[in-house]
């Protein structure tokens, strides 16, 4: 039997929407100052709500990635997933058309789709008691639209897929690129996550599961593994990266930002929402991660934590990381970029698996702010509220997903 040979997946490129910057180095700096991008909601009215904080993109402008006339339709998810697309491959010095139409692919995740445009149209035909909606109502809701519009916006006709997996959806359309291109499938992706939710219907569904903080100022409400956390913090954005098959990448004169080195995908079978007791689950995939690149526990020196501020992910993840990497765990250090930008749901685990390509490259490790009272069950280094000079070449990104699904990814520095 002829074995299949493995190719190594180059990261060369980076973009970002997020509530603390737009592009790699507006993004990049506000981590690395411990910037937060959470703020008072201004998408609608609050009053009468117990939720009043979100992290919301600012100053984006559509004019810089669309014709005015082009953008006027579509929602905000689609245009954050597109710019962000631009953004990366710009990063990358990528023009699509350097590779073979199929050999180039994009793949996305997102949590909720145009829950905003469904939002909307619901109002309409009740208020207005009318059957007429727009013929963009159906397009825009559509998950997959948001990789759609982008292989029309950026060229690309190769394998366009979309991730629904809630809050890993945009680790996982990292992953499942990685895996293309690591098994000879394909020679480049661009592969992230897009999420746009922030309206009063969805935002009240996630209160009444009591996992949206009540917490009514924007500085401290976001405050992972600290003892006074009382649920996430809703945001919106969107981050994808270029992936490429390392020797490709190499031949056309790129310097690699990092490798992606192992990626896992496991399902916990517990509860639709709540994590399974004693953290069993995510300490599954990220062993199963360990195991799928033949990397040792001891190797890993920095987590970008899930750490979503809620009581049990927080706890869970401590004892998690504990099963699975004994002693060393005192060692590594571990963060929750969440607690500046906020909880991208769908889109978390594209942003953070950028902030880890970013650690990476600068050797940096970013903070977790608002962790100014340590919840004794979490007592690992969360890299309290100031960033980090850090020798790094083997970091890990957690992304854990209603419905039980959690993903692990591991990258590598490039050298």
């Amino acid at each position: 039997m002829l074995k299949t040979p493995f190719h190594k997946v180059a990261i060369t490129g980076v973009g970002v929407v997020s509530p603390v910057g737009i592009g790699r180095k507006e993004f990049f700096d506000s981590l690395a100052a411990g910037k937060s991008g959470v703020g008072l909601i201004t998408r609608f009215d609050t009053c009468g709500f117990p939720f009043k904080v979100a992290g919301e993109v600012k100053k984006f402008s559509r004019e810089d990635y669309f014709d005015k006339k082009e953008s006027n339709n579509l929602p905000l998810y689609i245009l954050y997933a597109v710019a962000a697309g631009k953004l990366a491959l710009y990063d990358a010095g990528l023009d699509p058309g350097y590779y073979e139409t199929r050999r180039i692919g994009i793949f996305g995740g997102n949590g909720a789709g145009g829950f905003d445009v469904a939002e909307q149209a619901v109002e309409r035909r009740i208020l207005k008691n009318t059957s007429k909606l727009s013929p963009y109502f159906v397009p825009h809701f559509l998950p997959n639209m948001a990789v759609g519009t982008m292989s029309i916006y950026l060229g690309i006709k190769g394998p366009v897929l979309t991730c629904t997996s809630a809050c890993a959806a945009g680790a996982n359309a990292i992953g499942e690129a990685y895996l293309r291109i690591k098994y000879g499938e394909m020679d480049c992706c661009i592969a992230g996550g897009t999420e746009s939710v922030i309206t009063p219907v969805f935002l009240s569904g996630l209160n009444s599961m009591k996992a949206l903080s009540k917490n009514k100022d924007p500085k401290t409400a976001s405050r992972p593994f600290d003892r006074e956390r009382d649920g996430f913090v809703p945001a919106e954005g969107s981050a994808f990266l270029v992936l490429e098959n390392m020797n490709k990448a190499l031949e056309r004169g790129v310097k690699p930002l990092a490798e992606i080195l192992g990626y896992s995908v496991l399902s916990e079978g517990y509860h639709i929402a709540a994590p399974e007791p004693e953290g069993k689950g995510m300490a599954a995939v990220m062993e199963a991660a360990l195991e799928s690149c033949r990397l040792k526990p001891d190797k890993i020196d920095y987590i970008n934590a899930h750490g979503t501020s809620t009581v049990l992910n927080d706890k869970y993840e401590t004892t998690a990381v504990k099963k699975v990497f004994g002693s060393h765990s005192k060692k590594i250090h571990i963060s929750s970029t969440k607690s500046m930008t906020g909880h991208l749901l769908g889109a978390a685990g594209a942003l953070e698996a950028a902030a880890c390509v970013l650690s990476l490259e600068n050797q940096i490790v970013f903070p977790t702010i608002n962790l100014n009272n340590p919840d004794p069950d979490c007592d690992l280094d969360y890299v309290p509220n100031k960033s980090k000079k850090a020798k790094l070449d083997y970091v890990m990104s957690n992304s854990f997903g209603f419905g039980g699904i959690n993903t692990c990814l591991i990258f590598k520095k490039y050298s």
